[in-house]
C-alpha cells in the first residue's frame, strides 16, 4: 500500500495530553469548508504551488539513487533546512514495518510545510499548510516513467483529524512508551506541545541535546515485557551522538535536535488552533463558541500555560542559530523568533505564527477578536490569572516588536500614551 503522511500513529488511536481538552471534530465536507472539494488550483499551500510550477515546467524534482530519492530535491524546492531533522523511532504510519530504533524515521519542517522520510521506504510524505484549509497531506513517489507523482490520500485523516489535532486536519507530536522493536504501548501515549511536562515528552524519539538533569522519555525503550511501561533511560540523556543506537549512513544529518523538535511541537498545535478558529468562523459558529475558541487560541499564542524549563537546554545542530535569522526584527534588533532556552522556549512569548499567511487569512471578524484580546493582555488591561505569568517587561517588548514588524496592525496597537501596567514589585524596562 502506498505510504501516506502520518507524524505519529498509534494502532488504536492517539491519547490526548492531560492538559488538553478534546474538541469535537469539525465536518470537512461543510459547504463553507469543502476540504477535499476545493480545486487544487485554488489551494495556496507550498506543495500545491510547487506542483503547479512543476506542471508549468518552471521547477523540476531531481531523483537520487542513493536511497534518498526525491527527498533532497523536495527540501530544497520547499525551503526546508536539514538542520530541522527530528528522528522518531516508534512505529507509525503504513511504513511502520520499516521503522524501528535501528531505522528511525526522519522529519524535516519549516513554518508551513514538513516532510517525512524512511530509509528503505517508499516515497516522501508531505504535510503542507494552506492558509484557509489547514494542513493538506500528500505523498510523492516515482512513476515507472521516472517522473514524480503527487498523491493526496484521504486516508491520512483517519489519524490526522481528531483528538490529537483539535478536530481539524493537522499535524501533531506524540510521546509513547516503545518496546525494543519500536512498538508503542497504548497506555501512556500523549500528544505534546509547549504545555507538556518535560518528563512526559519525546517517548519514541531520538534527541540530541544538553538539558542538564531534566528527564524526558527520549532515546529510551521499555526492555522488560513484564514492565511494559517502564523506560530504561539510564545514560540516555544529554547525548550529542546517536551512533550507538543506529547507523546514520544514508541520513542527511546524524542529529535529532531538541530545539527543532520543541519548535515543531509548538507549531503543530498553533496551526491546529488557528485552523479550527478559522473554520468555525466560516461555518457560522455562535458567539459563545467563538469567544471560547478565541480565548484558547490567544492563550496558546502567548505561551500563557507553557511548562517552564528547570535548567537551560542546548541543541546539537545549527537550528538554534538559523531559525531566528529568518526574522523579522524590530528597530532594537528583537524578534519573536529569538530563543530563550533558559527558562522557556522563546525570549518573547508570542508565537511567530502571527506573521503567517494562515493568521492573516482568518476571517476579518475573528482575526479582529484575536487582535483585540492580544492587545488587552499586552497593554496590561487584562491582568487575569490565566495571563499572570507574562511580565510587564515582556508585554511591553512584544508590543514594541509588533509595532515595528507586523503590517496592518489595528490602529489601537500604536497607542503609546497608555503604558503597560506594572504589577507590584516589577520594574519598568529600560
Amino acid at each position: 500500500m502506498r505510504a501516506f503522511f502520518a507524524w505519529w500513529i498509534i494502532a488504536t488511536g492517539a491519547a490526548t495530553c492531560p492538559a488538553q481538552i478534546y474538541k469535537s471534530d469539525l465536518p470537512i465536507d461543510h459547504p463553507a469548508i469543502g476540504y477535499f472539494q476545493t480545486p487544487a488550483q485554488s489551494l495556496e499551500d507550498p506543495v500545491s504551488r510547487l506542483i503547479r510550477q512543476i506542471d508549468a515546467g518552471k521547477r523540476k524534482l531531481a531523483w537520487r539513487d542513493d536511497g534518498l530519492g526525491y527527498l533532497p530535491s523536495l527540501l530544497e524546492n520547499l525551503g526546508i533546512n536539514t538542520n530541522s531533522q527530528a528522528l522518531p523511532f516508534a512505529k507509525g504510519s503504513f511504513q511502520a514495518a520499516k521503522i524501528s530504533p535501528r531505522n528511525p524515521r526522519a522529519i524535516y519542517f519549516t513554518d508551513d510545510v514538513a516532510a517525512g522520510w524512511v530509509r528503505g521506504g517508499t516515497g516522501v510524505e508531505l504535510a503542507s499548510l494552506d492558509p484557509r484549509q489547514g494542513v493538506i497531506f500528500y505523498d510523492v513517489v516515482r512513476s515507472s516513467s521516472g517522473e514524480p507523482v503527487f498523491n493526496r490520500p484521504q486516508v491520512c485523516l483517519n489519524c490526522h483529524r481528531g483528538a490529537a489535532t483539535n478536530g481539524v486536519p493537522g499535524m501533531f507530536v506524540g510521546s509513547v512508551i516503545p518496546n525494543p522493536l519500536g512498538e508503542p504501548q497504548r497506555l501512556g501515549a500523549i500528544i505534546t506541545d509547549h504545555r507538556t511536562r518535560f518528563e512526559d515528552r519525546w517517548g519514541g524519539w531520538y534527541i540530541t541535546a544538553k538539558s542538564g538533569e531534566q528527564r524526558d522519555r527520549a532515546n529510551s525503550v521499555a526492555p522488560d515485557p513484564a514492565e511494559p511501561e517502564t523506560l530504561d533511560n539510564e545514560g540516555k540523556q544529554n547525548l550529542t551522538s546517536l551512533a550507538r543506537f543506529f547507523n546514520p549512513a544514508g541520513y542527511l544529518t546524524p542529529l535529532s535536535d531538541i530545539v527543532a523538535l520543541m519548535t515543531f511541537e509548538h507549531q503543530t498545535q498553533m496551526q491546529n488552533l488557528l485552523t479550527r478558529l478559522g473554520w468555525l468562523a466560516r461555518m457560522g459558529a455562535d458567539e459563545q463558541t467563538l469567544r471560547s475558541e478565541t480565548e484558547d487560541t490567544v492563550a496558546y499564542m502567548l505561551f500563557a500555560e507553557e511548562e517552564p524549563l528547570r535548567e537551560p537546554i542546548e541543541g546539537a545542530s545549527t537550528f538554534t542559530r538559523t531559525f531566528p535569522e529568518r526574522g523579522p526584527r524590530d528597530r532594537k534588533g528583537r524578534s519573536l523568533r529569538d530563543f530563550d532556552l533558559r527558562t522557556r522556549l522563546f525570549r518573547y512569548p508570542l508565537s511567530y505564527a502571527i506573521y503567517s499567511a494562515q493568521f492573516d487569512a482568518l476571517p476579518d471578524a475573528v482575526r479582529g477578536r484575536v487582535y483585540r484580546r492580544l492587545y488587552e493582555v499586552l497593554s496590561g488591561q487584562d491582568q487575569s490569572p490565566r495571563f499572570a505569568r507574562i511580565s510587564a517587561a515582556d508585554r511591553r517588548a512584544i508590543l514594541e516588536i509588533l509595532r515595528d514588524t507586523k503590517p496592518n496592525l489595528p490602529a489601537y496597537f500604536q497607542q503609546t500614551g497608555q503604558g503597560v501596567v506594572l504589577r507590584q514589585g516589577e520594574r519598568r524596562p529600560g
